[in-house]
């Protein structure tokens, strides 16, 4: 019997210091997260970053926190709930972090008698700190739980046209009445070096202004490349010129090369460069959660109204659009049946 698990970010429990901080532990001691040797990386984790950052992230949760809780985990479930009926098969949800395991989520199907699952990460782009550690904490738990369980696995859809679709008539949508300058698309940021270690042929990723243009078999694995082609392709579906959008990496952490340009820095410039009405979209995301509704539609929008800008207008992730509810349940559909 054929199931599906989609699997999202995760959350803490609550919007306090106590519960953010074994969320952030699990999240930053990821090898595949934070990249370093893990003496290194638990000194910089535990010796460092849990010092401070739990309290401030709870500050910046409890901003966004909605009274059915996590706005990304009650998202995913209204997501969950509408696909549900639109398909033959059990969907389940489950968070790569946090108390929504992926053993539960596969518990879950396991216990209708599923044996072949779709494996499907909400992450449209391919990232070995997103995809991968869901792909390889899931495996983990197969072998260890469900080996009577076979996985296939959702690719990165970056590029496919029914999501594309969907994600421009979804900027459209909230761009209607909105005399916006500028269309700003802005992906979750990372290490340079991630880059380079999912490139499959050690050597195509340069990241020098061209590599992500130039056909290459590492474009399957490569997060830049799936983030320009997913804005090419749905800027060309909107039809805006060139100086009319941008794309820009957010959500950085200090000592490494990050991908650039930094979203702050851009928006920060902007108001100068007569920028006054800025429309910002965060296509890494499906479902909204502190990145998008904090860091973007809160913080981003005093930056911007800051240094003179005078309209900030956040457009919401798809979520549980019903468009992008039917195209999930058609790519169900069309591996169930």
């Amino acid at each position: 019997m054929k199931g599906v698990l989609l699997v999202n970010l995760g959350s803490p429990e609550s919007p306090t210091p106590k519960d953010v901080k074994p969320y952030l532990d699990e999240f930053l001691m990821d090898k595949y997260v934070i990249d370093v040797p893990y003496l290194l990386r638990a000194l910089l984790v535990r010796g460092i970053i849990l010092r401070k950052r739990p309290e401030e992230s709870a500050h910046a949760y409890a901003k966004i926190w909605w009274d059915e809780g996590s706005p990304l985990v009650v998202l995913s479930e209204r997501m969950q709930k509408k696909v549900q009926p639109l398909v033959n098969v059990p969907v389940s949800l489950a968070m790569r972090y946090g108390s929504m395991t992926i053993e539960k989520g596969l518990q879950e199907l396991s216990d209708k008698g599923v044996t072949d699952v779709m494996l499907f990460p909400l992450y449209p782009q391919y990232a070995m700190a997103s995809t991968l550690t869901i792909l390889v904490k899931a495996e983990e738990i197969r072998k260890k739980k469900f080996p009577h369980m076979k996985f296939i696995d959702v690719p990165a859809f970056y590029n496919k046209p029914d999501y594309i679709k969907n994600l421009a008539d979804s900027i459209q949508k909230h761009l209607n009445g909105f005399d916006y300058d500028h269309l700003l698309f802005s992906y979750h940021g990372i290490p340079e070096r991630h880059i380079r270690k999912t490139d499959v042929t050690k050597s195509h990723c340069k990241i020098d202004g061209s590599c992500c243009s130039t056909p290459s078999p590492a474009h399957e694995f490569c997060y830049r490349h799936q983030c320009y082609e997913t804005t090419r392709q749905v800027v060309k579906l909107l039809g805006l010129s060139e100086d009319k959008y941008s794309l820009t990496f957010q959500s950085r952490l200090a000592g490494d090369k990050w991908l650039e340009p930094y979203t702050d820095v851009e928006i920060d410039n902007m108001p100068a460069k007569g920028i006054k009405k800025l429309a910002v979209v965060t296509p890494a995301f499906v479902s909204d959660c502190l990145e998008t509704l904090e860091e973007i539609a809160m913080r981003a929008k005093e930056d911007f109204e800051a240094k003179g800008g005078e309209e900030f207008l956040a457009i919401p992730c798809l979520n549980d659009d019903d468009q992008w509810c039917r195209t999930v349940g058609k790519w169900i559909r069309d591996w169930s049946e």
